[in-house]
């Protein structure tokens, strides 16, 4: 049987409780409040509904309106409290997700480093001491802890990509109107897209699909097409030329290499192509007249608030979205003609393939040295993103392995409405990797956790054993637990990880004994490799199968402190 809405909520606050990262969120719900939802949707399983996000917990970014919780934008001076929520979150807690909270994000969604809130920077979940990726920073965090199932964002320059790269973990940009942005503060309204972001492709792409369609409020919201592009039969890949490919971070080129070199193995026919049309469209959205729809977004808030600057409202932000009133009309119309003109530059060079393959972004930089060049460190990282919405593409972030134990990650675009061919030839990129389950020193916070960061490993989320299992203490450094399918047993709760299959063995070669990797029943049924111990070293070990986990007796008055 698989977890209950309830249970899943349960343990997701103690996980808040336990990460230590308070700058992830802006607001979260009352539990209370919570765990009564995660009720009435276990209730509605039960009277057999099909609920198809029932057992999962979201998180929300702070732009996008939840009922009862305040919409900030990343500015407390631009609180307010909706009464409804956004079409997007509505469709998702319809389809039984639980929302949890509100994430932090880069003030008025202007940035892509996750720096720029006054609620505080949000660290990596790989590496505190580099940025998150923004501006959606708090709700892919939030994902790749493990905190959250899945999490909303919004894209207009790589919002939704850049953060899933930066912390391993899938970001969707559907095709813009998809999703309608009923209840999302506008960054710039005409390109915003509400994006999703998940640990695994599928799950991302179905609360898409379930956020979908038109709501009869947002007039930008379409509907996906009856002959929506699929992919080929044999796809086809374009690749930026190699000289487009300068000014990586180290390692990164070799490891984009890597992904073009396994889709060709995989039958996909690659093709190097000029995409200076699209980086010079890229170039447009913050260098030319586009930005003055972000003035014309919250230009009056800033207007009416400019004491607060260096405050509440960020010095960074407000001189990009301050400096969106300058521009003429003539200006915008002579962008938007030179767009145009980019656009079909574009579609000429990416004529006959399915999609065009680039990494996400192109560095992953420290806290402090994107505080030492807030802007130009900024203008990195969307090299390769910022056109998409623009030229109104479709786009998907997708793991792609690690470098210098830090995640990497690769994007595809294609055309508006390629939404599903991204998600085929996305699966193809999606390393082999191994579930594995983890009890003791492994999980997440515990001493021995950064093997498992270190091979490339992404958390699924909690789970529990089957109810066969006994759990011991072993006289070990670091402190151990052993875990036994024995008799008398019970549930045994931990996480589910996956591990590339090269990182899978290393850290196997590195298990010391009594020790080992066998399989292991789970609660729902499936069998999957995990932490086990030789019957032999429980023989005279505390037993702590009482507790139901490790991280219970840890915390539990019996278990020596210190």
């Amino acid at each position: 049987m698989s977890a209950t809405a309830v249970s899943r909520v349960e343990s997701a606050y103690r996980d808040i409780e336990r990460s230590g990262r308070p700058e992830v969120w802006i607001a979260l719900r009352e539990r209370d409040a919570a765990l009564a939802e995660a009720a009435s949707v276990d209730a509605r399983v039960d009277a057999g509904e099909r609920l198809p996000l029932a057992g999962l917990v979201a998180a929300v970014k702070d732009n996008i309106d939840v009922a009862g919780l305040p919409t900030t934008a990343g500015a407390a001076s631009y609180r307010y409290l909706p009464d409804t929520d956004a079409t997007a979150v509505a469709r998702l807690r319809a389809a039984g997700a639980v929302v949890l909270g509100k994430t932090n994000l880069d003030q008025f969604a202007t940035g892509l480093v996750g720096t720029r809130s006054p609620f505080g920077a949000v660290r990596n979940a790989w590496d505190e001491s580099r940025i998150s990726g923004g501006s959606s920073s708090g709700s892919a965090v939030a994902v790749a802890l493990g905190l959250v199932d899945l999490a909303l964002g919004t894209d207009t320059a790589g919002s939704g990509r850049v953060p899933a790269a930066l912390n391993g973990i899938v970001g969707v940009k559907p095709t813009r109107g998809l999703v309608p942005t009923t209840g999302v503060v506008p960054a710039c309204r005409s390109i915003d897209v509400v994006t999703v972001f998940a640990r695994s492709r599928r799950l991302a792409s179905l609360a898409v699909g379930l956020m979908s369609g038109k709501d009869g409020i947002d007039p930008l919201a379409r509907a996906l097409p009856a002959l929506a592009p699929a992919l080929s039969p044999v796809p086809r890949v374009a690749v930026p030329l190699p000289t487009q490919l300068e000014g990586l971070a180290a390692g990164w080129k070799e490891a984009f290499a890597a992904v073009v070199a396994q889709l060709a193995a995989g039958g996909v026919e690659v093709v190097e192509t000029d995409i200076s049309p699209l980086l010079e469209a890229a170039t447009l959205l913050y260098g030319g007249a586009f930005v003055a729809e972000r003035y014309a977004a919250v230009g009056a808030h800033l207007e009416a608030n400019r004491e607060l600057i260096g405050d509440d409202l960020d010095p960074t932000v407000a001189a990009i979205v301050l400096a969106g009133a300058a521009p003429t009309a003539a200006q915008y119309y002579a962008d938007r003609e030179r767009l145009d003109v980019l656009g079909a530059q574009a579609e000429a060079a990416l004529a006959g393939v399915d999609a065009l393959l680039t990494p996400t972004t192109t560095w992953h930089p420290t806290l402090s040295e994107v505080a030492a060049d807030p802007v130009g460190a900024n203008s990195r990282m969307g090299r390769y993103t910022n056109f998409a919405n623009l030229l109104d593409k479709s786009a998907i972030s997708v793991p792609a392995g690690t470098v210098d134990g830090l995640p990497f990650g690769v994007m595809l675009t294609g055309p508006a409405f390629a939404d599903a061919a991204l998600a085929a030839l996305a699966d193809r990129i999606e390393q082999s990797e191994v579930e594995l389950l983890v009890v003791g020193a492994h999980l997440s916070g515990q001493p021995l956790n950064h093997e498992l960061r270190s091979a490339g490993a992404v958390l699924v989320g909690p789970v529990e054993t089957a109810p066969e299992y006994r759990l011991y203490e072993l006289d070990t450094v670091p402190r151990k637990p052993g875990l036994v399918r024995a008799p008398g047993g019970r549930e045994i709760s931990g996480e589910l990880w996956r591990v590339p299959v090269a990182g899978f063995g290393r850290l196997v070669a590195g298990i010391p004994a009594p020790l080992g990797i066998g399989k292991v029943l789970l609660a729902d049924g499936s069998i999957v490799p995990g932490f086990i111990c030789e019957p032999e070293a429980v023989q005279h070990a505390r037993e702590i199968t009482a507790h139901g986990g490790w991280l219970a007796w840890l915390e539990s008055s019996a278990a020596p402190v210190g």
